[in-house]
């Protein structure tokens, strides 16, 4: 469910979770590392029998966070009120993505069996623990999330703070997103008004979603549309837009208006406009020359 195609669903997940914002950051930062960052990231590793404990707390949160489909199976009227923050993934889908897309190229094949040496391993796992102190943040001890983050936290003081990279489009794609960190109340109700008004067009406004994706994928910039997804997630969050209106399809405008930026130069003029009029009659931002 989640992978870095599909990163506008995890951003949907992420931008309602307490954490969210935090998580979208080492994602973020994460996507950027290379194979020099790997040592400085592999020694902050803590030992297995400290490992062990914490990921006890992880297990124990995991068990407690409902998701969608979780939610189908209980009281409709107790599953309504939880829907709103309930994620479509699990963390088990985000520690696949961050091991097998954000971090790939960390893997070899030999003798047809891939595998990451033991430096890459270390890393992943430093990474791996600071997604889930922030992904399960609500739901953890604040000391199992301290140590948890730690490694993480020393080991980038250490690294090169390489410059965010949303593609060919980045100069467009930031302007929106630091645009969206300045929204007010009534442009946050005007952006919800549309999302309502969009809601009876869902199944043309995914479609265009996919035929951006599409064009991400065909273009290789499924690591740049991703991180502009994160970047848009920690936007959002800086904005203070309520979770009930994130939910409820603002978080859709704005993903697809970024999602279409990410490729403008490859789309179509019809599906440009539908993906970003809606978004920018309300932000008034222009994103081209």
């Amino acid at each position: 469910m989640y992978s870095l195609v599909s990163a506008p669903v995890l951003g949907f997940d992420l931008t309602r979770l307490d954490g969210g914002a935090a998580t979208a950051a080492v994602l973020s930062r994460a996507l950027r590392l290379d194979s020099g960052d790997l040592v400085a990231l592999a020694r902050r590793l803590p030992g297995d029998e400290v490992r062990a404990q914490l990921w006890q707390d992880i297990h124990a949160a995991t068990v407690l966070r409902p998701t969608v489909r979780g939610l189908s199976q209980q009281d409709p009227d107790g599953a309504l009120a939880l829907l709103e923050r309930a994620p479509i993934g699990t963390p088990d889908a985000l520690l696949h993505c961050i091991r097998h897309d954000v971090l790939g190229w960390t893997w070899r094949e030999e003798d047809g069996v891939r595998r990451q040496d033991d430096v890459a391993a270390r890393a992943t796992s430093v990474v791996c623990d600071a997604v889930m102190a922030t992904y399960l943040r609500e739901l953890l001890p604040a000391d199992t999330r301290r140590r948890l983050a730690v490694g993480w936290l020393g080991g980038i003081r250490d690294l090169v703070d390489r410059p965010v990279d949303t593609g060919p489009q980045h100069e467009a794609v930031m302007a929106l997103c630091r645009r969206v960190e300045t929204l007010g109340a009534s442009e946050v109700e005007r952006l919800s008004a549309l999302a309502d008004r969009a809601r009876p067009e869902t199944n043309a406004w995914s479609q265009a979603v996919h035929g951006a994706s599409w064009a991400v994928h065909m273009s290789d910039r499924v690591r740049a549309a991703a991180t502009a997804q994160f970047e848009l997630v920690q936007a959002v969050d800086a904005a203070g837009i309520p979770v009930a209106e994130r939910a409820g399809g603002v978080w859709n405008l704005l993903s697809g208006a970024v999602h279409a930026l990410t490729v403008a130069d490859l789309l179509e003029a019809a599906l440009l406009e539908r993906l970003l009029d809606p978004c920018l009659s309300v932000l008034g931002l222009p994103v081209f020359d």
